[in-house]
């Protein structure tokens, strides 16, 4: 099997593909300063509760948008897992897609992926709306090739920099309120995160629509993608498993062109 390593600003996403599908998937919170070894004593129970063992994997491949984390997470792999992984941004690399940038040398591993994963998965031109650390809008055009998009501030980025600015307001869950109009302070707070990141949702939607000159489809993941995709009829599909989609068809479509070689 394939095991598959993702690391986020946020969380670092382990999957195991066994060719067809996605057949268990776990996340730990993103710590650069974690090693293989910690990494390896956390996923031990987790595959003795799947019936697996380390044996299980031949094969690995790791993206990270996180620097100080890709030796322990190359360690992990050739250490516990006794495979070299293919480093996503450092080995070559054979992408389906353009990248349609004035520097695609700058773009980062995660939206990378969500083009791959559209390519594979999904009809286009779309839009994939990522609800993470930032909150990201990833543009792919007609021929399926990534052309730009937009970053913005992440939810709980947003959430902290108020309570910082505004020492007296309460620290809050985010969720969806029944009323736009906030009755008490908290209310208030939970309508303007919630209803405030919605109406920018519908309102990039719209102007990058308008841009793109045609309707696309339109894909949320991430992880606060599950509240906030059932929030507005402008979100088409909600996946929380893109980004790992995308790196899976980059390691099939790479063996298989250096296969072919």
């Amino acid at each position: 099997m394939l095991l598959a390593i993702e690391a986020g600003n946020t969380n670092v996403v382990f999957a195991l593909y066994d060719g067809k599908n996605i057949v268990h998937s776990w996340r730990c919170k993103t710590d650069a300063g974690r090693t293989a070894d910690e990494y390896a004593s956390w996923l031990y129970p987790l595959f003795l509760k799947a019936e697996l063992d380390f044996d299980a994997v031949d094969d690995a491949i790791v993206s990270s948008v996180v620097a100080d984390a890709n030796f322990n997470l190359q360690r992990l792999c050739e250490k516990h897992f006794d495979t070299t992984p293919m480093m996503v941004g450092h080995d070559p690399i054979q992408l389906d897609i353009k990248v349609k940038i004035k520097k695609p040398e700058e773009m980062g591993a995660d939206r990378l992926l969500h083009a791959m994963a559209v390519k594979r998965y999904y009809k286009y031109p779309a839009i994939v709306v990522d609800f993470g650390t930032s909150t990201t809008y990833d543009v792919i055009d007609e021929n399926g090739d990534h052309c730009g998009g937009v970053i913005s501030p992440g939810v709980n980025l947003s959430m902290a920099a108020l309570r910082q600015a505004a020492a007296a307001l309460p620290k809050i869950a985010i969720k969806k309120t029944d009323t736009v109009i906030g009755k008490d302070t908290v209310h208030a707070m939970q309508s303007g995160m919630y209803w405030g990141v919605i109406s920018s949702v519908e309102g990039m939607i719209t102007r990058l629509s308008a841009e793109m000159g045609v309707k696309p489809f339109v894909i949320a993941t991430g992880g606060l993608s599950p509240l906030f995709a059932d929030g507005t009829k402008a979100i088409d599909k909600h996946d929380e498993d893109l980004t790992m989609k995308g790196l899976i068809a980059i390691y099939e479509h790479t063996r298989k062109k250096s296969k072919a070689a």
